[in-house]
């Protein structure tokens, strides 16, 4: 099945000098997975002109690059070598790659430093930040000033879950939640991390003191979607202030999220997403090289089978595919 020109707004890239950052860190098995992926350039373009991918959002994956608890100073070099690469590839390919900044959270001067370098020196299309930052979870009153200016610069966000982490009481240590360790974190921890952000990003007030943020959020939602209706009813025993309804959860959807379809949304997650949001608000997303290019296709094959079944239309297809992210990087 030939595939439609699609647009990638949830890809990864691991520079030389990145991996072996995580191997001297003790990540060379990042999140319980067997190894740190092969990536290259060429490879990537390659495969993009095999899925008539037009484009890719590039962005690090899960850990990030704060590699080292306590460490700012490699922290922020890191970063900034991140981002510089990632600004070059750009100048290289134009036409064909995007990025989503990194930050060095949870050190929050050197994260502002970025934000205001990522936008201002390297025209970065938004910020990627991940679930939690060793136990900084996103909605934390620690990352107030973050958000608040992603909001001032009406930011787009880019989501992506990483290993659920616990920092204890003393503040001494953080403790990664890995309950079922013989599981990689991404196989589901990923997603249920997902949902524990969003929600506290939700409860917390966040979401509605930065009306000025889109955010992106990777595999259809994660865990989210079933819990919104518990964690509306509950929400006010956290946040007095913050009255939710689920109501309220997709208005703020169809105005300020978009949803990204890597992973296995289909044949089942994608019908309990769209009982919260429209098609104007989906993505294309591979996930590569985490995962790996023989999935990344036989994904591409099933969403290519899958999707007709749910809209007739072609041209609905054609803007999950590209046409909604399109609108989403000229916003």
């Amino acid at each position: 099945m030939p595939f439609g020109e699609r647009i990638d707004t949830h890809a990864h890239l691991l520079p030389p000098f990145y991996r072996q950052a995580s191997i001297e860190a003790g990540q060379e098995n990042p999140d319980g997975m067997p190894e740190l992926p092969n990536w290259d350039i060429e490879t990537h373009l390659n495969l993009m002109q095999k899925l008539n991918i037009a484009k890719s959002i590039l962005s690090i994956s899960s850990p990030g690059t704060y590699l080292i608890h306590g460490d700012h100073i490699a922290a922020r070099e890191l970063t900034r070598s991140c981002n510089d690469y990632m600004s070059v590839l750009v100048s290289q390919y134009p036409s064909k790659l995007g990025f989503w900044a990194s930050v060095p959270l949870p050190d929050v001067e050197g994260s502002l430093e970025e934000i205001a370098y990522a936008f201002d020196k390297l025209n970065a299309d938004g910020i990627a930040l991940e679930t939690n930052h060793h136990g900084v979870y996103l909605g934390d009153a620690k990352l107030a000033s973050i958000f608040e200016e992603l909001d001032k610069r009406h930011a787009k966000v880019f989501i992506h879950p990483t290993t659920p982490c616990i920092v204890r009481h003393d503040n001494a240590e953080t403790i990664a939640a890995t309950p079922l360790a013989q599981f990689p974190n991404p196989v589901f921890e990923f997603l249920f991390d997902t949902a524990r952000a969003l929600i506290n990003l939700f409860v917390s007030g966040t979401v509605a003191r930065c009306p000025n943020i889109t955010f992106i959020i990777p595999h259809a939602g994660g865990a989210l979607l079933p819990l919104i209706e518990r964690f509306t009813s509950f929400g006010h025993l956290v946040s007095a202030d913050q009255i939710l309804t689920s109501q309220a959860i997709k208005d703020t959807f169809s105005r300020q999220f978009y949803f990204d379809l890597a992973g296995f949304p289909f044949p089942d997650q994608i019908k309990e997403l769209l009982l919260y949001v429209k098609t104007d608000r989906l993505l294309y997303g591979s996930d590569y090289p985490f995962t790996p290019e023989r999935a990344v296709i036989g994904l591409a094959d099933v969403m290519m089978r899958e999707m007709p079944k749910i809209w007739d239309d072609e041209k609905e297809r054609e803007t999950i595919l590209a046409g909604n992210a399109r609108r989403l990087l000229a916003s």
